[in-house]
């Protein structure tokens, strides 16, 4: 059973890629149905997810390589990069700042007490970035970490959507928007755009998570 977790992992990857592939709607994006379905499998055979974790802890080392390979689209489009920089800069900029805004509204709004606020607060910032940040600020890592997945996830299935009911079709705003909203999964959705989409993407991810290291401290101090 050692290897349980991460062949029912690639399976239900492999499936819900099939599935999209086939049915390319919003809602049925490959990591939101894999994870149903690992989600089902664990719970109906009463599989450990501590060990689960275990088995899929390659996969885990692997998302370092994975988001390094974002990096080519980036290559490809820098020209892009360094003639936008200015409005993609400030663009990532105003758009951290109303993420963590966004974050701590919400939990104002449910009257949340203040680990789970400052576990909320960074939901938008790529997950090693948010479980530090949450560390530092004195929130909850793990309760950090599934925020972060939880706007991932929402703002992909969502996000088609919305692009559509505002008429924004350009490369430059859909990165942006994918790669402060949604991390390494709005920059991985982004490439169904265009490179160019997703080399915006990327930076924007990247800036994002160091805006928020900086602003993140200041919002809380503040409000």
């Amino acid at each position: 059973m050692k290897w349980f977790g991460l062949v029912i992992t690639i399976i239900a990857y492999l499936l819900a890629r099939k599935f999209y592939q086939r049915f390319p709607y919003p809602f049925f994006v490959p990591v939101l149905i894999a994870t149903v379905i690992i989600i089902s499998v664990l719970l109906l055979s009463d599989y450990p997810y501590e060990q689960y974790a275990k088995d899929v802890s390659l996969i885990t080392e692997l998302l370092g390589v994975a988001i390094v390979a974002l990096g080519y689209p980036l290559y490809k489009q820098w020209k892009v990069i360094q003639k936008f920089w200015i409005p993609i800069f400030f663009g990532t900029f105003i758009v951290t700042y109303l993420g963590l805004e966004s974050g701590r509204m919400l939990a104002k709004w449910f009257q949340f007490d203040d680990s789970v606020t400052y576990s909320l607060i960074v939901k938008s910032v790529t997950t090693p970035v948010a479980i530090e940040i949450t560390s530092e600020i004195g929130g909850i890592r793990a309760l950090a970490a599934v925020f972060v997945m939880i706007a991932g996830i929402s703002c992909v299935v969502l996000g088609p959507f919305l692009l559509k009911w505002l008429k924004i079709d350009q490369p430059l705003e859909i990165g942006i928007g994918y790669g402060c909203a949604a991390h390494v999964l709005g920059t991985s959705k982004s490439l169904e755009f265009g490179e160019e989409a997703a080399a915006v993407s990327s930076v924007s991810m990247t800036l994002c998570a160091i805006f928020a290291s900086f602003l993140t401290p200041v919002i809380i101090a503040l409000f």
